[in-house]
């Protein structure tokens, strides 16, 4: 027999002052006119994770089916958690111990994303934090009563309320973004960048537009048309395949325009600012990590030999150089299936990014083979780079575009930078190397994703920098996580290599099949989870220090 909410609201009186174990009895399911509520994971304590509950909407639905794809689909999960966030924000306040009144939809950025907290289906479910109130370890009955009956009148009418503009809007710019994105290889492009764009956030810390930021304008010569289902005509900057590089001054934008193009290969909500920044989905920024585990990574492209005979074709270390470890980041990210690179010449090792003529006239024996004489390599692989440079006027000898910012705006300067390099020639001699650029697949074994080494069994994410997992901290500051829900998710598809890892299957291979079978939804007692990529999951598993791989055939 179904349990009503004047039931509920009744059972919420009657539980005050008892211990806060006695919340149990809410478990369930709550059935109202509309719609009802589901009690998924009910908090043992006031200070544990607050519960877990679910809303699950059975009429009223047709208004909600336009979207055209699965990408649409996604932004209107995605909005709906917003806009139930949104919402909830004016329930009553509720005091008392713990997280006590506490509630948490989780979305956290502005990037359009598969969440764990919403699923349209034949019915609509959406999942959010509550904090159960309580007084020390004893329940605030009447107070949960107070909230729950304000709870119950801001879902009666979530779906009435909705601003179905603001709704269309969402699913058609997310839409727009993926027609573009699929259409950037056909095209010739990694990324285009729409004109109007603002790109500066208005703060390191926040993802919030720079107000006053001066809207982005293409260079004629890179300016391109897509004509997108639902905006039509779209004009921007588009990034020929290649290898581009991104200059100028000092604090004039080249950096931010590298992040936006970082950022691009995610969709972003309306009023973003980057909404029209788009990027190749196989796109990933690679930069030095001092101090980083390397696990059994054929370095011999980058590193060769050493002295005293040391070998590079397998090579692992605990304690990585900013040379090494962007070496190593460099050829990871090309076994896992990256067709486009971001570096920046700030955060990468320079004796990997260049050596001039005058070093390499002097030092006859250099065991680094810089990227510079790998160029030519990675085209011919059919991997782009894309590098922010201000000191080392070497690539403009290989570049196929240059652009130059001033003042936030683009400039295409290609043609000039040819000019200059020829008329102040290096002598400088191109592509030395020995050894081909080749990444042999590399086998991970099951033991690499126990968490259980150690003295116990935890995974926790700290922020966007760490995942602890085991007795290991995974160091995740060099990947571009968004929301602290894509470290949890990385956690949970760490247990889930556990299970499929056999020693013989390709890293590239066990991640996209870990994320494949992976349905976000089925994990209902983590409604804080939020997909991420096969590059971001494989460069987490590539930083894990308890690794063991074996090399396999290429």
């Amino acid at each position: 027999m179904a349990r009503s909410y004047g039931d509920l609201l009744a059972l919420l009186s009657a539980l005050e002052g008892k211990p806060y174990p006695f919340y149990k009895d809410l478990k369930g399911v709550w059935q109202g006119e509309g719609f009802s509520l589901r009690f998924v994971h009910v908090q043992g304590d006031p200070f544990a994770s607050p519960s877990v509950l679910e809303v699950r909407y059975r009429e009223g639905l047709e208004g909600l089916r336009v979207y055209g794809a699965l990408e649409g689909r996604i932004a209107l999960e995605d909005f709906l958690l917003r806009s139930l966030k949104a919402r909830l924000r004016s329930l009553p306040r509720v005091g008392g111990s713990g997280h006590s009144g506490e509630v948490y939809v989780a979305v956290e950025s502005p990037k359009v994303l598969k969440r764990a907290g919403g699923h349209l289906g034949e019915e609509l479910h959406l999942r959010f934090r509550l904090g159960l109130p309580a007084h020390g370890r004893r329940i605030l009955g009447k107070e949960a009563a107070r909230l729950f009956k304000a709870l119950l009148e801001h879902l009666r009418g979530f779906l009435q309320d909705l601003d179905t503009r603001a709704l269309l809007a969402h699913v058609h710019q997310a839409e727009d973004f993926a027609y573009i994105q699929k259409r950037l290889p056909e095209r010739g492009l990694v990324a285009f960048v729409g004109d109007g764009a603002i790109l500066p956030r208005e703060s390191g810390v926040s993802q919030r537009p720079l107000k006053g930021a001066i809207p982005f304008a293409s260079p004629p010569s890179l300016r391109v048309a897509f004509r997108v289902p639902h905006a039509g005509e779209v004009l921007g900057m588009g990034l020929p395949r290649g290898l581009t590089l991104i200059t100028g001054g000092g604090f004039h934008g080249k950096t931010t325009l590298l992040e936006a193009l970082v950022h691009g290969v995610h969709p972003h909500i309306p009023g973003d600012g980057r909404e029209w920044v788009v990027t190749e989905a196989w796109a990933q920024r690679v930069q030095s990590e001092d101090g980083r585990s390397v696990k059994g990574v054929d370095l011999r492209p980058f590193v060769h030999d050493l002295p005293l005979g040391q070998d590079t074709s397998f090579f692992s270390t605990e304690d990585a150089s900013g040379s090494t470890s962007l070496a190593a980041a460099i050829l990871e990210a090309l076994e896992l299936g990256a067709r486009t690179l971001f570096l920046d010449e700030d955060t990468s090792a320079t004796n990997l990014l260049v050596r001039d003529a005058r070093m390499q006239a002097l030092v006859k024996r250099e065991t680094l083979t810089p990227l510079l004489d790998r160029v030519g390599d990675l085209k011919a692989l059919g991997v782009s780079l894309v590098l922010v440079v201000g000191g080392v006027g070497d690539y403009l000898d290989l570049a196929d575009t240059v652009v130059l910012m001033e003042e936030y705006l683009p400039k295409e300067v290609t043609e000039e930078a040819r000019a200059v390099a020829q008329s102040h020639p290096t002598g400088r001699l191109y592509g030395e190397s020995r050894y081909p650029l080749k990444v042999p697949p590399r086998a991970p074994l099951p033991e690499s994703f126990d968490p259980r080494r150690g003295r116990r069994e935890r995974v926790k994410g700290r922020g966007l920098r760490e995942l602890l997992y085991g007795e290991e901290v995974v160091d995740l500051s060099a990947l571009d996580l968004h929301e602290n829900a894509q470290v949890r998710l990385l956690g949970a598809l760490f247990r889930r290599l556990e299970r499929l890892a056999d020693g013989r299957t390709p890293l590239k291979a066990l991640v996209e099949r870990a994320l494949a079978v992976e349905d976000l939804f089925a994990l209902e007692e983590v409604p804080e989870l939020s997909a991420t990529r096969p590059l971001e999951l494989g460069a987490a598993v590539n930083r894990l220090r308890g690794l063991v791989v074996q090399r396999l055939e290429a």
